[in-house]
């Protein structure tokens, strides 16, 4: 029985092996034909691994400006979390409906924390800060909790963030923006300066590393200050945004509930009472970011299955033109007792080659090219082994698409009609 099922095997396989050789011989004698057929695929492939690998870097784009405009499994409570993604009517329904945050619910809610819930609030103004007669005008000044380091990757380049004694002292300490340090101490240390906020000195302990653009605002113009000390320079807020972590390994969602509960139980909202407050979850902030790459992909895919299909159709031609200048010779093999299957698998196996060629050359392609955009551009961005691995077998099976009609057409070549061509 096994001898039954490897007689054939073997046999198929042996007939492949010629028919890959035969193919090769040819592909070798028409190399102008053979670049173009394997040129149009490799392009193809490129195309498609680069979208692929440009949108994995979208989705990690996504991951790390939110988790730094954010942070990494973190939440915001506020009167309204989210203005730029409501409709003015909306948020007018928002504001009537929602009471501001205050200090005392912040208190609250970290009273209620537990060992659960690690919070900070936060309040924010625009301000100009100067450094002697250097002045950045309109700094997102935030007065926070030491709390917040915690919470966000805040990408500490040099020094520190301020401490928690000098939160609870109000200490007059700041942590800016690389914007705001090459600003106000162009070739100058910051470390150790004192900027003037609002009329008043701070001492800057920490430079941010620099972090780009999220959602189109800049998160190199911050100043982070104690939340004291800006509540003596611009006033109390007139509300709070709050920031929550759930702490340990537990989901983010038992601390998000948590968070939920003990601010209605706060304000007294009874079952069945909507929420007077929003909560922005990660998945929400990176809402935008996402929407972006959908957008992206829906534009890029058809564009490089159009590519795909446009190399499809080369390699057909460059086939056809193959087996139309051979016509004589596929005659004389079918006279000489050469089956169908042996032309066809032939034929196939040209354009096949052709195409393989191709896929391996745009995928190198593709490569190098990600590896230059992600050098230059500093985000680690790199194609994934199944996307060349899809890219491989995509090539390979256009060329088996291509390579179809020709040779449906090579094994319907009457023999002795085709002997007669010169």
């Amino acid at each position: 029985m096994v001898r039954d099922v490897l007689e054939p095997l073997t046999a198929s396989i042996q007939r492949w092996v010629t028919a890959v050789d035969q193919a090769s011989l040819t592909l070798r004698a028409n190399p102008m034909r053979t670049v173009l057929g394997a040129l149009a695929t490799g392009v193809a492939v490129a195309a498609i691994v680069i979208v692929s690998a440009a949108l994995d870097g979208v989705a990690l784009f996504a991951r790390r400006t939110s988790e730094r405009a954010f942070g990494a499994n973190t939440f915001l409570l506020a009167q309204v979390a989210s203005p730029g993604r409501v409709t003015r009517r909306q948020l007018e329904e928002q504001l009537r409906r929602n009471p501001p945050l205050t200090r005392s619910e912040a208190r609250y809610l970290d009273r209620l924390s537990g060992d659960m819930v690690t919070y900070a609030p936060s309040a924010q103004a625009t301000s100009e800060v100067a450094y002697r007669s250097n002045v950045f005008e309109n700094a997102a000044v935030t007065g926070t909790t030491a709390s917040l380091a915690e919470l966000r990757d805040l990408g500490i380049g040099r020094g520190r963030f301020f401490l928690e004694q000098e939160e609870r002292t109000g200490a007059q300490v700041a942590v800016i923006g690389a914007d705001v340090a090459e600003s106000l101490f162009p070739g100058i240390e910051p470390l150790g300066q004192a900027v003037r906020i609002a009329g008043r000195g701070f001492d800057v302990v920490g430079v941010q590393d620099r972090l780009g653009n999220t959602g189109g605002a800049s998160q190199d113009r911050y100043v982070w200050i104690p939340l004291i000390a800006y509540e003596r320079a611009f006033g109390s807020p007139r509300t709070l945004q709050i920031f929550g972590k759930t702490t340990g390994q537990r989901p983010s969602v038992v601390g998000e509930d948590r968070a939920r509960a003990s601010l209605r139980a706060r304000r007294k909202l009874g079952p069945g009472v909507e929420d007077t407050f929003d909560l922005l979850t990660p998945e929400a902030a990176r809402d935008f970011v996402q929407r972006l790459a959908e957008q992206i992909s829906l534009a890029a895919w058809p564009i490089s299955l159009m590519a795909l299909l446009a190399a499809i159709v080369v390699v057909t031609n460059t086939v056809l033109v193959s087996v139309t200048q051979r016509t004589r010779e596929i005659g004389v093999r079918r006279a000489l007792g050469a089956s169908r299957r042996a032309i066809t698998e032939q034929v196939l196996a040209e354009a096949a080659l052709t195409a393989l060629a191709g896929g391996a050359a745009g995928v190198l392609l593709a490569v190098g090219l990600v590896a230059g955009l992600a050098a230059a551009l500093e985000l680690p961005v790199s194609v994934r082994a199944s996307t060349l691995c899809w890219g491989i077998v995509a090539s390979t099976m256009a060329g088996v698409l291509a390579g179809w009609y020709p040779a449906r057409r090579a094994t319907r070549l009457d023999p002795v009609d085709a002997m007669r061509i010169e």
